[in-house]
């Protein structure tokens, strides 16, 4: 444009030189018009398939070095809360948010452009990565990473007074588990759920920030972004934990009523009526989700078990460490690697006696590769025998997918990372392994099973209500369905519904009872926990049948199986870079999840509580 403008100049200025008579001028012609220039600016390009690839590779490079940074200071104040500690995870924390919601917000540019799966992938999870996102404006970040850090330690130490002496959680949950008072059991669940209340008033306040961030990224609430992280629309999913629940629901009702039954008849009708809902502080456990501490009140009169597992533990002097070098066993049997030497230079075993810490117990990959730990409070028991295998399936999984890039680094779905492990554990709480590793001297007759699938219900399928119930409340709560003033209410209407339970009495308006799961102040998504009891008895069908067991599922035991071990570190190595059915049919042949492997467990448990329940009114509701 500009060089036809200076062209039309000097013919004009020829011209004029070249005419120079004298006759009479004529009139002097007018200059050109200039050309006028659009001044709109240019559309920006559409991106391209190789900006969106350089973006998520990008984006990987950011988080992974950001993440290292937060996992380090998370470590340093689950393993010594001090102010100083809570400051450094408070700004890891939100340098860490605030990155990913950036690079979740600028990945929308590339929603509609046409990638190869991979980068497509990446940048869906990216969009998915944040379970509390941030939103985009200065500060944000770091206001919602305080509000975390202080529920998460305002929950770690949690303490209460009773009777001249003060207890914390563990404290607490060993007089629960072992206490046969109510009046005890009472004063030490009300005293743990009181912790909580302060917490209230600041889950609000995380609710509204997370919200907020989750409509800058798309989605209606938090809840919403939380449910689409499984391959599917978030109302799809939602049905397909009901659909799973409805599988399970019969059999539960069967336990819940033979268990209401026997605690009625321990305690009598002032304390358990006969009908309607249990009381939830007999249930041995603080949040009633593992019954399996009053097997003693529920033990069958006439079938008898030949040991305790306790005592074999004790018996044969077993330390906190040993029993993580036994979980470590398993694993290696199957044929997976030995643990990193880091692994026991850095992990915390046992709770130590001159500081604060947090004693939920939870496996950590510090760098994203074999920087592997694991944080306990270690007691030599069945439950945290358990626990360490369970821990344990996560640092495998971490560790088999450590090759995959940034945003691959993940279980299948959040519910196979929790599953792997439990269908480890499923295996690790076995007579047969038991044996098969010199704690038992023999494997008891099968005449001794329904005790066993009775301690294994009271611990599995009891806690599988639960594992629906926590996020159904949740997902409500970031819906705006329930204010802060109804939070207890509901709470406890759910529990009725899922659960059958009911509080030792009535709870103050000012309860916060959900801030006493630690789950809800630490902001941990909970359905992958229901998933995860649906999963590992599916696993574990798959894996004896490529055994080629036999015998009753519930005691079948995988320890030593090389095959199934690599098949099962096959799909590990998968991470998240495929949608989960590819995952699952990868392990189990299968694409669905389906509880019909539950049922299978626990068929001659079930028909036992048939026989048992004749003549009770079962069910809770009025």
């Amino acid at each position: 444009m500009k060089h036809l403008l200076l062209s039309a100049a000097c013919v004009a200025l020829l011209t004029g030189c070249a005419t120079t008579s004298n006759t009479t001028p004529g009139p002097v012609p007018e200059a050109p018009k200039p050309i006028a220039q659009d001044t709109t600016p240019p559309a920006p390009a559409k991106p391209t398939a190789a900006e969106a690839k350089a973006y998520a590779d990008d984006a990987e490079k950011q988080l992974a070095a950001l993440s290292e940074a937060a996992n380090h200071a998370q470590w340093a104040r689950a393993t010594y809360i001090i102010h100083d500690t809570e400051w450094l995870e408070t700004k890891a924390n939100a340098a860490l948010t605030e990155a990913t919601v950036k690079l979740a917000l600028g990945a929308a540019r590339f929603n509609d452009v046409e990638v190869d799966a991979d980068t497509r992938r990446k940048l869906d999870l990216l969009r998915l990565s944040q379970v509390l996102p941030a939103a985009d404006r200065p500060g944000a970040a770091e206001e919602l990473a305080a509000l975390t850090t202080k529920l998460d330690s305002t929950y770690s130490t949690g303490k209460f007074t009773y009777k001249q002496k003060t207890y914390n959680l563990t404290e607490a949950s060993n007089v629960l588990a072992t206490s046969r008072d109510p009046v005890t059991t009472r004063a030490m669940w009300e005293g743990w759920m009181g912790i909580a209340r302060p917490m209230k008033s600041d889950y609000t306040k995380l609710i509204a920030a997370a919200n907020t961030g989750s409509q800058g990224l798309g989605y209606k609430d938090t809840g919403a972004l939380w449910r689409s992280g499984y391959d599917m629309a978030p109302d799809a999913f939602a049905a397909e934990t009901d659909r799973l629940w409805g599988q399970i629901k019969p059999f539960y009702d069967n336990l819940h009523c033979f268990t209401r039954r026997k605690l009625n008849e321990k305690y009598g009708d002032m304390v358990q009526p006969k009908t309607g809902p249990i009381r939830a502080d007999l249930l041995g456990n603080m949040w009633a989700q593992d019954w399996s501490n009053i097997y003693d009140v529920v033990a069958p009169k006439t079938i008898k078990s030949s040991y305790n597992f306790d005592k074999l533990l004790t018996n044969k002097k077993y330390t906190e460490v040993q029993m993580v070098k036994t979980g470590e066993a398993f694993y290696t049997s199957l044929g997976l690697k030995p643990l990193p030497q880091t692994f026991w230079e850095r992990s915390q075993i046992v709770r130590p006696k001159d500081r604060e810490v947090v004693c939920h117990a939870s496996a950590w990959d510090v760098d994203n590769r074999e920087d592997l730990r694991i944080k306990m409070c270690t007691q030599v028991n069945a439950e945290d025998f358990y626990t360490i295998h369970h821990e344990l399936g996560h640092n495998y999984y971490q560790w088999a997918y450590m090759d995959q890039p940034y945003l691959f680094k993940n279980g299948a779905n959040d519910g196979f990372h929790e599953a792997i492990g439990d269908f480890v554990g499923l295996s690790s709480v076995t007579p047969t392994y038991l044996n098969q590793i010199g704690l038992l001297d023999k494997v008891p007759a099968e005449s001794e099973d329904i005790p066993f699938l009775l301690k294994m219900a009271l611990q599995k399928v009891a806690f599988l209500p639960f594992g629906i119930m926590v996020d159904r409340w949740r997902w409500e709560a970031f819906s705006g369905q329930i204010t802060e003033a109804e939070y207890n209410r509901r709470w406890w209407e759910l529990i009725n519904k899922y659960q059958g339970l009911m509080p030792p009495g009535e709870r103050p308006a000012s309860s916060f009872d959900p801030g006493a799961k630690y789950h809800v102040p630490a902001s941990v998504p909970y359905t992958r926990y229901f998933l995860a009891h649906v999963l590992q008895f599916q696993f574990q069908q798959a894996a004896c049948a490529q055994t080629g067991w036999k015998g009753p599922l519930h005691r079948c035991s995988i320890y030593g199986e090389k095959a199934v071990g690599e098949r099962l570190q096959n799909m590990l190595e998968m991470g998240q870079s495929k949608p989960w059915p590819d995952a699952l049919e990868a392990f189990t042949g299968t694409r669905e999840m389906d509880a019909k492997a539950v049922l299978d467990y626990f068929a001659p448990l079930d028909a036992w509580l048939q026989e048992q329940n004749k003549g009770q009114t079962c069910g809770w509701q009025a």
